[in-house]
């Protein structure tokens, strides 16, 4: 389904909104003021893909870090701030290029207006955070949650707009799939602000990316959302892969090696799981888009491997390798990695395309 068009806003050098294609975002998990490894999560999520990153302004010394992180980061950087609007403005100040901030751990209005007011005057984005586990109380009495989430919100943009502020982006978060896709869907229908998409608080890294999958896939494919997190109890670097396996899941954006593997049975003769941990490992830093498949028996195995850039199919004793649907050799399974990793060494050196 092709994206709702959505007005479009800049984040540093980054453009969001008005149907381009989906930014990914993550968020770094040290306090700023050890710059060193704050920079560190910074340059290993950008090679990982992130496009975007944001990180907590909880004090003054995060603030103060900002000019040092900035002047070295590969990306825009967005400020976290809660309860203390001073910190909004004196980050704004010291050069963030974004903004976060909730309605929920705002202390007023007024408080609201200043820092959309100084935005404007700096010409600097913000995000308009709506999250389940900090709405204002008086949104806690609606029958749903969806509904109180797209209210703050509401409230939120119409003090930034009763000061001609408009470079905003909502989001509209629960750790509730269900709630959070229909919040999504109902601010969807009343505004064209950009949206930033995530399950907030979605866990461990399997069960937070298949929730995040869920919620995040089944909005984009309805052609919401503008930019996405996805927000695990894990490394940046996990963030930013997982979110580019839900987009090329959808086909919106694609970026490094899908991995094609069968979950093995009975006819399996194979180790394919210690040989698809072991490809997934060394493959993991390439940017190409390239499709690999390791099969186990012939199956599915044989069609699956000749229409990936590269794949083998298990035989009895041996396998058959393919480029881009030819057969190379046959290959025992202890050189399987070793074949693969050379054949996309070649692949990528010639720039052969995808």
């Amino acid at each position: 389904m092709p994206s709702k068009k959505t007005k479009i806003i800049r984040v540093g050098s980054v453009l969001i909104g008005g149907g381009l294609p989906i930014v990914v975002q993550s968020m770094t998990k040290v306090h700023p003021k050890a710059v060193r490894l704050t920079l560190l999560q910074i340059r290993e999520a950008y090679e990982a893909g992130c496009e975007i990153m944001r990180i907590a302004l909880p004090d003054e010394e995060a603030v103060e870090a900002i000019p040092d992180i900035r002047s070295q980061s590969p990306v825009p950087l967005i400020g976290d701030v809660h309860f203390v609007p001073k910190l909004a403005l004196k980050a704004l100040e010291k050069g963030i290029d974004g903004l976060r901030i909730n309605p929920g751990t705002m202390p007023s209005r007024k408080a609201m207006r200043e820092i959309f007011e100084a935005a404007k005057e700096k010409k600097v984005a913000i995000r308009i955070g709506v999250n389940a586990g900090s709405l204002p109380k008086k949104y806690l009495h609606y029958d749903k949650l969806s509904s109180a989430l797209v209210a703050s919100a509401l409230e939120a943009l119409e003090i930034a707009e009763s000061v001609g502020f408009q470079e905003i982006k909502v989001s509209l978060k629960a750790t509730d799939v269900m709630e959070t896709i229909e919040a999504y869907r109902k601010f969807s229908q009343i505004s064209d602000y950009p949206l930033h998409l995530g399950i907030t608080e979605a866990g461990p890294p399997l069960s937070g990316a298949i929730k995040s999958a869920v919620g995040i896939g089944i909005l984009l494919n309805e052609g919401i959302g503008d930019t996405i997190r996805v927000s695990l109890t894990a490394s940046p670097v996990l963030e930013v892969r997982a979110a580019y396996h839900i987009l090329g899941a959808l086909g919106l954006r694609r970026r490094g090696v899908e991995i094609i593997s069968c979950p093995t049975c009975g006819r399996c003769e194979v180790d394919l799981s210690k040989i698809v941990a072991e490809l997934e490992a060394k493959l993991s830093s390439i940017r190409e888009p390239l499709k690999i498949a390791v099969m186990g028996c012939i199956v599915n195995g044989p069609r699956e491997a000749k229409n990936a850039d590269i794949g083998i199919a298990a035989g009895k004793k041996y396998g058959v390798l393919f480029k881009k649907g030819k057969v190379i050799e046959k290959i025992p399974p202890t050189k399987w990695a070793e074949r693969i990793m050379e054949e996309v060494n070649r692949f990528l050196s010639s720039k052969e395309p995808s």
